[in-house]
């Protein structure tokens, strides 16, 4: 299987840490988004896109990216398969999901989504700076191992539908 990891991880590393550990399993590169070559993802059996959350949403580079891919770009018609991961201060809520919205922007681009994984993960946006930050011991051992998990089961799941 062939799988590549497009990550955005600017603050803190924390998402580059999540996505080392999913990339483990799935043999997976991972690459920035201006490192990152669509025709590379276009012939991926697997990709996955991540990064911190700012404000609600995932990085602009990270969507700006997507939003510039073609739409339906596999020659084969099968559609790319596509995960997506998060970290973030707070956790995701009803009113403030910051998934969904790019779950959808991935379909409307001919992807279709396995799964999603967020955990919470340092955050030092400017009230928290006061205080050392949120979740100064995050993403934890056990948000690694849950992570690596996570890229287990679509790896697994992946090699059964071959």
């Amino acid at each position: 299987m062939k799988a590549v990891i497009v990550c955005v991880s600017v603050s803190h590393g924390n998402t580059l840490r999540v996505a080392d550990a999913m990339a483990q399993p799935l043999g997976a590169r991972i690459v920035s988004p201006e490192e990152a070559d669509p025709r590379e993802l276009a012939a991926a059996d697997l990709v996955g896109f991540g990064s911190g959350v700012f404000y609600g949403r995932f990085h602009p580079r990270l969507t700006d990216f997507v939003r510039a891919l073609p739409t339906g770009q596999r020659s084969d018609r099968r559609g790319g398969r596509a995960f997506v991961f998060a970290t973030s201060g707070l956790p995701e809520t009803p009113v403030i999901p910051f998934t969904r919205p790019f779950v959808r922007l991935l379909e409307g681009k001919g992807f279709g989504v396995d799964g999603t994984f967020s955990c919470r993960a340092l955050d030092t946006w400017a009230p928290f700076r006061l205080v050392g930050g949120l979740n100064k011991r995050r993403p934890s051992s056990d948000d690694l191992s849950a992570a690596r998990a996570f890229a287990e089961r679509l790896r697994d799941a992946h090699q059964v539908k071959r």
